[in-house]
This record gives C-alpha cells, structure tokens and sequence, in this order.
C-alpha cells in the first residue's frame, strides 16, 4: 500500500485507533473519509482535521451499508482504500446470558458489518488502477479472553476472511492488509481502559502501524512487536501459558 495520495474511507473513525489512524493517515497527504454512527463526534474530528470528511453509517444495518457505499462513491469518486475498522467488545456471561443479544450485536458489528460494506465496494474498487482493503483485527484472534468470546470470535473471523478474500484477489488491483492490534489504550471497553498501564499506549502503537506501512508495503499483515506472542503463540508451542496469563490478567 502507499502510505500517502489515497482515498481512504474509515468505519468508527471517530474515536479510539480509527480516529488515531484517520489523523495519522490523513497527515500523510491523504484524502480520508471518516464514517461513524454519531455525528457529532464525526463533526469533532473534521473540525481538528481541515480537509477530512465525514458521513453517516450504521454498520449493523444491511440496507443503510448498500446505500453507504453507494453514496460514498458518489461523493468520492477516486476512492481507492476502505479500513473495516468499526467494532464493539462487550464481556459476556454466557451461561448467564438468557439470550445471546451481546453475541448477536458483537457479530453483526465486527463481522457482518465489514463483510457487508467491503462487498459492497468492490465493484468499484476493482476499477481502480490500485486499491487496498484494510481489515482490523485483534491480536485476541490468535489467543481468545475467555471474558468477551464473541469479540474474539469475530476477530478470528476476520482474520480467516481477510486470507480467503486475499487470495481471491490475488490476481487483481486491489490487496488485503490485516491490522492486528494488541491491547491498546482506548475506551472500546471503558474510560479505565484508555489509562491502563498494561494497554499499549495508542500513539505508540499508531506510530509503529505506520512505519510497517511505510518502509514495508507489501506487508499483508501489520502486526506490532507487542502483538507477535498472540500471533504466533500456536506456532511457537507458547499458546497454553500465553492463553492462561492473558485470561487471569483479566479476569
């Protein structure tokens, strides 16, 4: 991927690690188009970033995804990058749990939504001389937290889907590139969450994504140092003591 002189259209752009890249991408000379549910928020990063865009998306929504991309490439006609980046991680009590709403929600937002919107922008993608599809996933879809299974799910997911979706482009303009992140300090599961010591802090980790992406652009996956024991956990016969720290830490 080239680092700068895309368009790149954002999901959850309008806070946590997809507004960070927003603003880190956006530095880079690229026009970026961030899209969120809450407009307000969305009003509040163009206003700190002149020349970014904004609209409205409803991920979880079927219909409201076909009319997105529709518009999106209406209003920005040399789009040519698309980031799945838009989650949402909830604990989970599944014995508990009187119906799977959570999992539901979880699986139409982290998986559904990003299968739904990238189908719906490849025809026009797949005419542009070169495009890119990033898909965000988590270093939990090497190593599970018992305490959000859906979550985690959903990311191994998409991290299978992102190889699968490769290799079916493989001999066409547009490529795939995984992000995977590790624990990151963002509010995706609370305030608390964005000041905690064990996270990695956010600037750190958008600072070393971007170096990836720039001194090496055919990487199909971005994997942080701090992510690589999840990522390769299996491979490395580390997975049993890897899997019982990380759940007892988080507990």
């Amino acid at each position: 991927m080239n680092i700068a002189g895309n368009t790149i259209l954002i999901t959850g752009g309008g806070s946590g690690i997809g507004r960070a890249l927003a603003e880190a991408l956006h530095a880079k000379g690229n026009q970026v188009i961030i899209a969120g549910r809450r407009e307000s928020v969305l009003d509040e990063v163009t206003a700190a970033n002149p020349g970014m865009a904004s609209m409205l998306l409803d991920i979880q929504d079927k219909a409201d995804i076909e009319a997105f991309a529709r518009q999106a490439v209406e209003r920005f006609p040399n789009l040519d990058a698309v980031l799945n980046n838009a989650g949402i991680m909830k604990p989970e009590d599944i014995p508990a749990a009187k119906d799977p709403a959570i999992a539901e929600e979880t699986i139409a937002t982290n998986l559904l939504g990003p299968i739904r919107l990238t189908t719906a922008l490849l025809p026009y993608l797949l005419k542009r001389p070169r495009a890119t599809v990033l898909t965000v996933s988590s270093g939990l879809a090497f190593v599970p937290l018992a305490l959000t299974p859906t979550y985690s799910a959903t990311k191994a997911a998409i991290h299978s889907w992102s190889i699968g979706l490769r290799e079916q482009l493989k001999n066409t303009s547009v490529e795939v590139i995984e992000i995977a992140p590790p624990y990151v300090q963002t509010e995706l599961m609370g305030a608390e969450r964005a000041a905690d010591p064990a996270a990695m802090p956010l600037a750190d980790f958008i600072a070393e994504v971007m170096t990836i992406l720039e001194t090496r652009p055919d990487a199909v996956e971005v994997i942080v140092e701090r992510c690589k024991p999840l990522r390769h956990a299996e491979a490395t016969g580390t997975f049993a003591n890897i899997f019982a720290a990380l759940n007892a830490r988080h507990a």
